[in-house]
């Protein structure tokens, strides 16, 4: 029997999907250190991961039976994808698959921001009982989201998802992206209508200075895509968001920022020294976290699980 090992997990519809097609699905969890042997122990065909799990070099070349590893989510930093097809090892991944989960996730981090839920929730169960007046003061200039300019950096599925929440809440969107320069965006609704918005590409720098709200998605960089350069030209009060890769945004020029009142807040799903964020980022008032959860959703993760289990039947025979 074809044994696959989903060692981050996987859906019950994509096991099901699997032991349907005459796999073996193995959902223990294997410590780093172990995952080679386990592998060769149970002639493991198809690993399944997700960001936990590393396939660096060494993985790879010690299990010489491995025939595909997939990636439940968009991006493969933690693949060493060029070693791995150089072996002849298909490697896969779900891209469509929580595109919707990651860009709900960006609105969720501009309503707490835009509003403070983020702090409030940190103030309220220490001192809504003896500062209520106090704390409803501090919390008092919130923005709304309605009319404003929402910037979107990288235009590809998970920015375009972004896009039809921010349209479909009366927002204008601008997006820069080197690979989408016209894009038709369709906006569909609960009853099967849509409406549909013609967008075109824009500077960079147009972005960063028109726009209110600035969310980044992007894959891992060689540098920062926002570092202090950036924030500089952003305008007074904008505030920014990261649901894509630690390491995209200057962590310490952010907090620069933040404290200048450059920028009026920030939102957080990744981190540069991810998983253990630095403490500053932690404690800061005026930054909305996460412990990168953007595909954490039931429904995102039915999704991948299905679309790892088609690609996997699809690929071993």
């Amino acid at each position: 029997m074809k044994t696959v090992l989903a060692n981050d997990g996987l859906s019950q519809a994509g096991i099901a999907l699997l032991e349907k097609e005459g796999f073996k699905v193995l959902t223990t969890k294997v410590a780093q250190e172990q995952l080679s042997n386990f592998i060769n122990d149970n002639q493991v065909r198809a690993l399944l991961v997700r960001s936990a799990t590393q396939v660096d070099k060494t993985v790879i070349d010690a299990c010489p039976d491995l025939e595909l590893i997939g990636r439940g989510g968009v991006g493969m930093d933690n693949i060493d994808v060029d070693h791995a097809k150089g072996k002849g090892i298909h490697v896969i991944n779900t891209p469509a698959s929580s595109s919707s989960s990651v860009a709900e996730l960006v609105f969720a981090h501009l309503f707490s921001g835009a509003r403070y839920l983020h702090d409030a929730n940190r103030n309220m169960p220490l001192e809504g009982d003896s500062k209520f007046k106090q704390l409803k003061k501090s919390y008092a200039n919130g923005m709304e989201l309605r009319g404003k300019t929402l910037g979107v950096i990288g235009f590809g599925r998970i920015g375009q998802a972004t896009a039809r929440i921010g349209l479909a809440l009366g927002m204008r969107v601008i997006y820069t992206d080197h690979n989408v320069e016209d894009c038709i965006l369709g906006v569909p609704f609960f009853d099967g209508q849509s409406l549909s918005f013609s967008l075109k590409a824009s500077a960079m720098e147009e972005v960063l200075q028109e726009s209110d709200f600035i969310t980044i998605h992007v894959p891992a960089q060689n540098g920062y895509v926002l570092s202090a350069k950036e924030f500089d030209m952003m305008k007074t009060g904008a505030a920014v968001i990261n649901a894509a890769r630690g390491g995209v945004l200057d962590e310490v020029a952010l907090v620069d920022a933040l404290e200048k009142e450059k920028l009026s807040f920030a939102g957080l799903d990744v981190y540069e020294s991810e998983p253990n964020p630095e403490i500053r980022i932690l404690m800061h008032p005026k930054i909305s976290l996460t412990p990168h959860t953007g595909a954490s959703t039931q429904e995102a993760q039915e999704r991948i699980g299905v679309e790892l289990a088609k690609q996997v039947a699809s690929l071993i025979q």
